[in-house]
């Protein structure tokens, strides 16, 4: 037997008065109400109630015991209703992970808006290109660019992320246009490691996705720090659409080889359960999705 709900059955004939509108309240059988009351002795070992045909009454023990229900399920119920406000209602605190120049260049302009929309949450950022595991280190949430692999965590896709070929007009006055993927092994290239973490950039050649190896001056692990090196002439990049889009719009920067496709990543909000989600991960994961639905600003 589940001894709260034979406390809850006994509150209730105590409170009404007798097994049969005991049983009318709760919405179960005369019979299931006895049943619980009995059990609900033996596992104490005491009499809480004497019954005959036609009279009820509460002992003393069973008055006392009664008492200490009443206190216990207020308590139970005050806990759940708690609870259940906390899941309607977004609130409290949401530590989250984001991607470090995503984050800076788009994230960042989001955070204002959510807020206001929801006063009741506090907001704790880490901005970071590792892959955190979310349960070991307390993150309610990450947003993460990748090509998804299988997980056991929840992925919700918000927006495409292309990768684009570009240069500067300097450096392709100076070196010349490559035609061709393969070409870019006489180049001189600016590898952000978060793309190509072995100097090895990926296309799309002729059906069959290829590694073309590249060499170059700089590696670096940040897009917008490849982007400002490409922009300065140091060489061709293969960088994230959303890092260069505003320099391809304005002649700082030439898209490159667009014949020939290089991985596309996803946008993703990441989290540990789909199960009782917390109202602040789901709101703040419904904000972000309205956010980027359809074309982004980047694009």
């Amino acid at each position: 037997m589940d001894t709260l709900t034979g406390m809850r059955v006994f509150s209730a004939v105590v409170s009404a008065g007798s097994f049969t509108a005991a049983a009318e309240r709760m919405g179960i059988s005369k019979a299931l109400v006895s049943k619980y009351v009995l059990q609900l002795e033996r596992r104490l070992g005491a009499r809480l109630l004497n019954r005959s045909t036609r009279h009820m009454s509460v002992t003393e023990v069973g008055l006392a015991y009664h008492d200490r229900c009443q206190s216990l399920l207020e308590a139970v119920d005050e806990m759940e209703t708690a609870v259940l406000e906390r899941q309607e209602a977004p609130q409290g605190r949401l530590v989250v992970t984001w991607p470090q120049t995503f984050g800076e260049m788009y994230l960042n302009k989001t955070l204002a808006e959510f807020l206001g929309r929801y006063p009741q949450v506090n907001i704790e950022v880490s901005l970071s290109d590792r892959f955190v595991n979310l349960l070991e280190e307390g993150f309610d949430l990450g947003i993460r660019i990748c090509e998804l692999a299988d997980t056991a965590l929840v992925a919700r896709r918000l927006a495409a992320i292309r990768i684009v070929t570009c240069a500067a007009p300097s450096y392709l006055d100076r070196c010349g246009v490559p035609a061709h993927p393969l070409d870019l092994r006489d180049h001189s290239c600016v590898s952000d490691t978060n793309i190509d973490g072995a100097g090895r950039w990926p296309y799309w050649i002729d059906g069959e996705r290829r590694n073309i190896e590249v060499k170059g001056p700089c590696r670096v692990n940040s897009a917008r720090v490849a982007r400002d090196l490409i922009i300065a002439g140091a060489g061709i990049g293969l960088c994230p659409d959303y890092a260069v889009a505003g320099a391809i719009r304005d002649g700082r920067l030439r898209p490159l080889l667009q014949n020939y496709k290089s991985v596309e990543y996803g946008l993703y909000a990441i989290y540990p359960h789909r199960q009782y989600l917390a109202a602040k991960v789901r709101a703040y994961v419904e904000f972000l999705s309205a956010r980027f639905r359809g074309r982004p600003e980047w694009s």
